[in-house]
């Protein structure tokens, strides 16, 4: 069976054979809207470009002939829509462009139109006179505004109407945002900037030419930010209509694992995807959850590829699309949010529609953003409030690492990989814990300042041991497990990819400041009496070799072990 893995054209994938999840049916719902111009928000590598290819597809007038080649067998092949092969499609792709200065992007941006209109004009230049003449005006021409319109006149004039697909609309503001540059981002979309001329000359053209737009991006703020300039999109992100439009539900990933032929055992193998990729839900009134479909496709392609489990959960380019939550990190306040997401694994806040640049860093605006991205999802609905969590493991990865990166940063700390792991892999084969816990102390705690103890907690150790424990691969690490008699603080979980492992861990961590030692025997008791309830858990009878500690950290420089 061949994967579709970085394949979003649909032609493509169709004449060569590629597995395919049929989502052919969002098209007749897409249609039945009562809106003609829509806006779609996914985080990225979530099969946005190929789902654009696919509407491209099927209302190109000029595929008529290859219809029944292309869309048999499908869901929108036995039940075509009125509209099916009716329009021009004009598309755009904005992924790419030169953000290193203004000049650059206008340059770019400029480029990224031209060259769409004259794939257009190519494409139907059996309907549209004189077209080298007409591509040849465009090449000359650098107002964009006065570009759109040229086209959108030779259309009028053949009685035809356009179909506007847009891919990643918002790419280029996103590195815009992620430099820190506001005053360029400013001048690039707000005013009368270019882009704002572009989007307009689409307002404009919808009274004419243009019968329906569908817009990609992986978050609303362009849109708000040029407000009037383009206010006729519907937002259909948290429409439950569209909720499993992309992305894999349960169902399709068990006929993806059937038609793989994976030699393992089905119920274990879903079991790890659901821990790892599972997880979104995009509206309150959602059906399912979806996996993410780039990171399953990573998966079953590295697998076919080496015949057994991956050793990398996360596909490398989805690590640097996320990698972006580095720079957009720049105030203490949403430092401190990110902790309080990583700690509780949840956080209550309401999901902004539209935001823009100006409110991006306020508390609100940027955990909507980490949703749009996909760092964070809906979680349930309790009374009143919208609660969010991270969706799945993998994505916590990412927040783990951020914070060994920026605890590196801050405060000087030199981690020391090969130390680490091989502290980590005595934990896991020879169920020795002092390695790791010397580890710690000496590399991170005692690089720490007086000063920066000050608002230190058992909240601060459990953040180091996420970010270190990580890194040692060898552990699926979760925080605050609810069991009947509370929450864990640590357990440390076999990864599959290491059946080898002989030692799982449940750890309950304390904190103490040196002018408060005389607590420790209270501490001591208490923690080990915590201890005892949770490994009496029903969740844990089938571990056989589960070993539980109480670490207490003394200041930065004491501590103490205690086994049960």
């Amino acid at each position: 069976m061949k994967l579709p893995y970085g394949i979003t054209d649909f032609k493509e994938l169709r004449e060569e054979n590629y597995f395919y999840i049929d989502k052919t049916k969002y098209i007749e719902i897409i249609e039945n809207l009562n809106s003609k111009y829509l806006f779609h928000i996914r985080p990225r590598r979530f099969g946005k470009s190929l789902f654009l290819s696919t509407i491209e597809h099927y209302y190109d007038l000029n595929q008529r002939e290859d219809f029944v080649n292309l869309f048999s067998g499908l869901y929108i092949g036995d039940n075509p829509t009125k509209l099916k092969n009716e329009y021009f499609i004009l598309s755009f792709d904005f992924s790419g462009l030169n953000t290193d200065s203004q000049k650059n992007l206008k340059d770019s941006f400029r480029k990224t139109v031209l060259t769409g209109l004259i794939r257009f004009l190519k494409s139907y230049k059996y309907y549209i006179s004189a077209v080298e003449k007409v591509i040849d005006k465009l090449e000359q021409e650098n107002d964009l505004k006065r570009m759109l319109e040229i086209v959108f006149t030779l259309v009028e004039e053949v009685n035809k109407k356009i179909y506007v697909l847009i891919d990643e609309y918002d790419h280029f503001a996103n590195d815009i945002l992620a430099i820190g540059d506001g005053d360029f981002y400013k001048d690039t979309i707000r005013a009368r900037g270019f882009v704002r001329d572009f989007y307009e000359t689409l307002k404009i053209g919808a009274k004419s030419v243009i019968d329906r737009i569908f817009m990609t991006g992986i978050s609303p703020i362009m849109l708000d930010d040029m407000t009037s300039g383009f206010n006729i999109t519907d937002n259909l992100t948290m429409n439950p209509l569209l909720n499993e439009m992309l992305g894999f539900t349960e169902k399709e990933l068990i006929e993806l694992i059937d038609k793989v032929e994976i030699d393992t055992k089905k119920g274990k193998l879903l079991s790890e995807l659901r821990i790892n990729y599972n997880g979104y839900l995009f509206s309150t009134r959602g059906k399912e959850r979806v996996y993410n479909p780039d990171m399953i496709l990573s998966f079953f392609n590295n697998w076919q590829q080496i015949g057994e489990y991956p050793e990398k959960l996360i596909d490398d380019n989805v690590k640097t699309d996320y990698g972006r939550l580095q720079r957009l990190i720049t105030n203490r306040d949403n430092k401190s949010i990110l902790e309080e997401i990583i700690l509780e694994e949840e956080i209550v806040s309401d999901i902004v529609s539209r935001f823009s640049f100006d409110r991006m860093y306020d508390q609100d605006y940027f955990i909507s953003l980490l949703f749009y991205m996909g760092l964070l999802t809906i979680d349930k609905k309790y009374r009143n409030e919208l609660i969010l969590k991270i969706p799945n493991y993998v994505i916590k990865t990412i927040y783990w690492e951020y914070i060994q990166k920026r605890l590196s940063e801050e405060y000087k700390i030199n981690f020391s990989l090969k130390q680490l792991k091989k502290s980590v892999g005595k934990l896991a084969y020879d169920g020795e814990i002092e390695p790791f816990i010397q580890y710690v102390s000496e590399n991170v705690l005692k690089q720490l300042s007086n000063r920066d103890l000050q608002r230190f907690d058992e909240k601060y150790i459990k953040i180091i041991f996420f970010s270190n424990l990580v890194n040692g691969e060898v552990y699926k690490i979760y925080s605050e497990r609810e069991v009947e008699d509370g929450y864990i603080d640590l357990f440390l979980e076999k990864d599959s990819r290491y059946p080898d492992i002989e030692y799982e861990w449940l750890w309950e961590l304390k904190y103490l400041k040196k002018e408060a030692k005389s607590r420790l025997e209270q501490v001591k008791k208490e923690g080990l009496a915590q201890l005892e309830e949770y490994a009496a858990s029903k969740k844990f009878a089938d571990k056989k070799n589960l070993k539980k500690a109480l670490i207490i950290f003394i200041g930065k420089d004491e501590y103490e072990i205690v086994e049960v």
